[in-house]
Parts: C-alpha cells; structure tokens; sequence
C-alpha cells in the first residue's frame, strides 16, 4: 500500500455524529463540486482510523468524492467489544447505527444534496447492506472489500442498491461466502477478485486494486 498525501481541495474536518442516545466520531471530506459521499462502515475491530480505509477514502477524494469515516462503537462499548467480541458481530444493532449516519447526512446542509454510497469491509459489508435493504431509495451504491455480506442473511433480496463485492484471490473462504450471498441478490451485482491478495489486502499492490475498483463503481452510480 503506498502512502498518499492530500493534493485535492475541499474541506476536511472531524465531526460528531448523533445516534440515539450516543455521538460517533467521524471525519468528513468533501472536494469541491462533490456529487456523492462515501459512508465508509468498517469491520470488526476496526475504526475510523484504519489505514486501508483511511487509503481508499483518499482515492475516493481524489475522484471528486465526499467521504465519512466514522467510528461505529463509543469508546466505552469499545472496551466491552475487546474483551467479549459482542458487539461487532451483532449486525442488526450496527445496521442502525448506519442508517442513523444516514440522517445524518440528509440533515447536515454540506451533505444533503449529496447521493450516498456505503463502502463496506468484513461485518461492516453485512451492516451496510442491512441499513440499505432497510432505506432502499436512499442509497445509491454499495462496496464491500473483504466482505461478510452472507451475514446480512434473508436482506440480501431487498437491496436496490447496485453492489460491488471485492475479494482477495487467495481468501478461498471469504470468495465462497460472497458467491452465496451473490446468488441471493436480486439487483445490478458484481463479484470481482484480485489475484494474490489475501482477507486483508497487505500484498503489494492489491489496496491500490481495490480502491481503484471501488472508485470507478462509486464515479459511475453517484454520479
């Protein structure tokens, strides 16, 4: 993965987003003339500050995208996740704390003209296509790298949303629950593989695959 540094202009900024009775840490990006935003909902164990993300998202900005990376536990439940793993996996509960991000988005004046995508990786893919099976109209795109969408079970045939599911060459196991879950989707829908990466994409090269994957799809439907 190579590093990458800000060359496109718009504004950047941490935020705190309101769901329920909690606020969510976020970063906001907008380039100027934006006409999508990015909702990028992470896996288990990860947040806001993941390096793969935090590359893919400066892809997406430099293809003219807005990005929001947030944090889908507080700390405290972060605390409670690390020593019991109760929380990561408990997909319906993270699929609000997505749609709630959502209205978010549709009340924050930078954001609410913006069509909005979620990109999604390992139970983070589940989560989002779950909120997006829930608010059909009101997600344009969906992305999952290294995806889990088999967890979002019996949602998978409610989604309106066009969806691209990214998976490493080598990670043999995820590849079979991704056609599964592929076989069950009922709209526009397409399973890429890049060769030699493995569940995390750390192999030379492949992050760059899949941000360059994710970007074009993303370009095409929020346009």
């Amino acid at each position: 993965m190579q590093g990458s540094t800000r060359s496109w202009a718009g504004i950047e900024r941490t935020v705190k987003v309101p769901a329920g009775a909690v606020l969510l840490d976020g970063t906001l990006s907008i380039p100027k003339d934006a006409t999508g935003i990015v909702v990028f909902v992470h896996g288990s164990g990860s947040s806001r500050t993941s390096p793969r993300n935090r590359f893919v998202a400066e892809v997406l900005n430099e293809a003219g995208l807005a990005t929001l990376l947030f944090d889908l536990l507080t700390p405290n439940e972060e605390q409670i996740d690390n020593m019991t793993a109760q929380l990561r996996f408990n997909i319906p509960f993270l699929a609000e704390r997505v749609m709630a991000v959502k209205q978010w988005l549709y009340t924050n004046p930078e954001t609410s003209s913006l069509a909005i995508g979620y990109f999604g990786a390992s139970t983070g893919a589940a989560a989002a296509l779950v909120a997006a099976a829930l608010a059909p109209e009101s997600v344009k795109a969906i992305v999952s790298r290294g995806g889990r969408p088999d967890l979002a079970g019996n949602y998978l045939r409610q989604v309106l949303a066009p969806t691209l599911l990214i998976v490493g060459g080598n990670d043999h196991v995820v590849i079979d629950l991704n056609n599964s879950a592929l076989a069950q989707m009922t709209t526009e829908k397409k399973l890429t593989i890049v060769p030699g990466a493995t569940h995390l994409f750390e192999e030379p090269g492949t992050l760059e695959q899949v941000a360059e994957h994710a970007s074009a799809w993303f370009s095409t439907k929020l346009c």
